[in-house]
């Protein structure tokens, strides 16, 4: 039985998930905290493995509790449970050493696997914050304005030949272009490449 302490000032937030890991039969409540202040006097009397820490507490940031927890107890697998789905706040949290990151509008499937995850020292985000993490990185690949040219030849079917004639560039230079794309995009061969440009709607 995995132990879990719940750190939330909603009463309503920490009956409904003590009912559920209780229902789990996976993980055990050893004890629950409405402040970080009684959070501290929580941790000092017996340390659980799987902390799970809210962000908005009337005392103080769960996103700042969450680095000095750690650093005194660094045992401890910190998942954060939260409403807060706003990019910055995720990756802060997760900056600061949290584990997981679940929203309380999580399935009772997610979150029960989130305290599982954590417990085995893995990470574990819900299925709104992973996508919201993978959108971004996607985002953050930029192509320049010749590279999407030449990804969309590719995905035309057009030969590295006929790319070349038709862009007025050496046939090495398509290939370093190419092999540049394919590293941006971290995708391992042509087939790959032209999957991202029909999903991006390159093609």
């Amino acid at each position: 039985m995995i132990r879990v302490q719940i750190v939330d000032d909603h009463p309503l937030v920490v009956d409904g998930l003590e009912r559920i890991i209780h229902d789990s039969g996976v993980a055990r409540i050893t004890g629950t905290a409405c402040s970080l202040k009684e959070c501290w006097r929580m941790l000092a009397g017996f340390t659980p493995e799987v902390l799970l820490l809210d962000i908005g507490l009337p005392d103080g940031s769960g996103i700042d509790a969450c680095a000095r927890i750690l650093k005194r107890y660094p045992d401890i697998k910190i998942l954060m449970l939260t409403s807060y789905s706003e990019l910055n706040v995720i990756t802060q949290s997760l900056e600061n050493g949290a584990l997981g990151y679940v929203l309380k509008n999580s399935t009772v499937e997610e979150i029960i696997e989130g305290i599982c995850t954590v417990a085995l020292g893995e990470r574990f985000l819900c299925e709104e914050v992973d996508l919201l993490l993978r959108t971004k990185k996607e985002d953050a690949i930029s192509l320049s304005r010749r590279e999407r040219e030449l990804l969309r030849l590719i995905a035309e079917g057009h030969t590295m030949n006929t790319i070349s004639d038709i862009m007025c560039i050496g046939y090495e230079t398509v290939k370093s272009y190419r092999k540049n794309i394919m590293t941006k995009l971290e995708v391992p061969n042509t087939a790959a490449l032209i999957k991202y440009a029909v999903e991006r709607k390159i093609v």
